[in-house]
């Protein structure tokens, strides 16, 4: 993966100075130039601009089904970072052609490449443009260089609403923070066919009461054969169970983590359920060494790093695979709710009220504590707490309880299939 599209310091003081910077600009120009929303007949088809987090694009999953829905999957496009599209592809709602990516070697190549896909949507003539960044200033600035004239984003109306976005949208809506983010995205979609846009904020739409269900994750037999063959390899023919343990080992997410003792010692009550019950430790390449070196502090044969050793699509192969995943509030979690995996989620700085995955096989588990959840869209997910005490707080008892649960419902699938 590109360092700079995983490093949120760096996108955050470039969406900060340069994307603040642009809406200002930009704004000035869209008030002495004219910003109407004049669709001509030539026009058609919507884009999605959503560049990182691709836990997050899962949970738009029901808001790119609507605007499939209604405006055909061969006329929905999305604007993503190269190392993200390849959730999309994993959902397979749009057609692979349409997702646009973006270079994030560096952050020359990184603003080069984002203008080059601004001018190639720009001669594609798109109806409308939907910002499903929240309060990102780089996607505002974007969404209005495309020229698309239907554009839908949040707006700060009031101070504390918000980040300082400019005013580069034709169809502006107030975030909603008592609304799950899936239901959020859904509105976003809702917005472009809406009759009485001037009258925004005001917006008389209703959210369906149940959350849409997820597509699943189809792998290719070569990928499962793959998948077989290294779960076979590392555990035997005698296991009844795996349990995948997501320690979280990247230096992306800190404040998201939780301990790795707490690990440890799972994984020791785990094992000894059943002398039938493996672990796998999961984590992407960059990970690798560091999930090792826990692995290695449990020196147990029925204990596998699986780390570095899939790809993303294998990763998703290997849930389907599995019995249960335990994965702290990142993208893995939203990867597993594509899956049959039973899932077990723990929720610190964020919650699951609004970012809970979609899938009926889940548990959350949060602390509960005053100060939790402390980011969110209105502060631009930034925070000062340097002591993740709510992840701290959620005990090894309480996730091992979630576990055994966990392990019951899918012995008792078993015996119902």
């Amino acid at each position: 993966m590109s360092q700079l599209a995983t490093n949120p310091k760096v996108l955050g003081f470039i969406d900060r100075w340069c994307g603040g910077t642009a809406c200002a600009v930009l704004t000035v120009f869209r008030k002495l130039f004219g910003g109407r929303e004049i669709v001509g007949p030539e026009r058609r088809g919507l884009l999605f601009m959503k560049l990182a987090e691709q836990g997050s694009t899962v949970l738009a999953s029901a808001a790119i089904r609507d605007a499939v829905q209604r405006h055909g999957r061969e006329n929905v496009y999305f604007f993503v970072f190269q190392e993200n599209r390849f959730i999309l592809d994993a959902l397979d709602v749009i057609p692979p052609e349409n997702v646009l990516t973006v270079n994030t070697k560096n952050a020359l190549t990184m603003i080069t490449s984002a203008l080059d896909v601004v001018g190639r949507i720009r001669r594609m003539k798109l109806a409308a443009c939907v910002d499903m960044e929240f309060f990102a200033r780089s996607t505002a600035v974007l969404c209005y260089l495309t020229g698309i004239p239907i554009r839908v984003g949040f707006h700060a109306w009031h101070a504390g609403e918000g980040p300082f976005r400019g005013d580069l949208f034709t169809r502006r809506l107030r975030y909603n923070p008592h609304l799950h983010s899936s239901v959020t995205f859904r509105s976003l979609v809702a917005a472009v066919d809406d009759r009485e846009p001037e009258l925004m904020p005001r917006f008389d739409w209703h959210a369906d009461e149940e959350l849409l269900p997820l597509p699943h994750f189809q792998p290719t037999p070569e990928e499962v054969a793959s998948v077989r063959s290294l779960v076979a390899e590392t555990t035997g023919p005698n296991r009844k169970a795996l349990v995948l343990l997501n320690a979280n080992a990247s230096d992306l997410l800190p404040l998201r983590r939780w301990p790795n003792e707490n690990y440890l010692e799972l994984a020791r009550r785990v094992l000894a359920l059943s002398e039938h019950y493996y672990v796998g430790f999961t984590g992407g390449p960059a990970e690798a060494k560091k999930v090792a070196d826990i692995v290695a502090q449990l020196d147990h044969p029925r204990v596998v790093c699986f780390a570095g050793r899939t790809t993303l699509r294998e990763l998703l192969a290997l849930y389907n695979e599995s019995d249960v995943l335990v994965t702290n509030d990142s993208g893995p979690a939203h990867f597993a709710a594509l899956t049959s995996v039973e899932t077990v989620v723990l929720f610190g700085p964020e919650t699951p009220k609004l970012f809970g995955t979609l899938s009926p096989n889940t548990q959350s588990i949060t602390a509960g504590l005053a100060c939790s959840p402390c980011v969110s869209a209105l502060n631009n997910r930034q925070t000062n707490c340097r002591d993740n005490v709510c992840m701290r707080r959620i005990s090894v008892d309480q996730v091992f309880q979630a576990v055994t649960i966990a392990l019951e419902r899918r012995q008792a699938a078993s015996v119902a299939a």
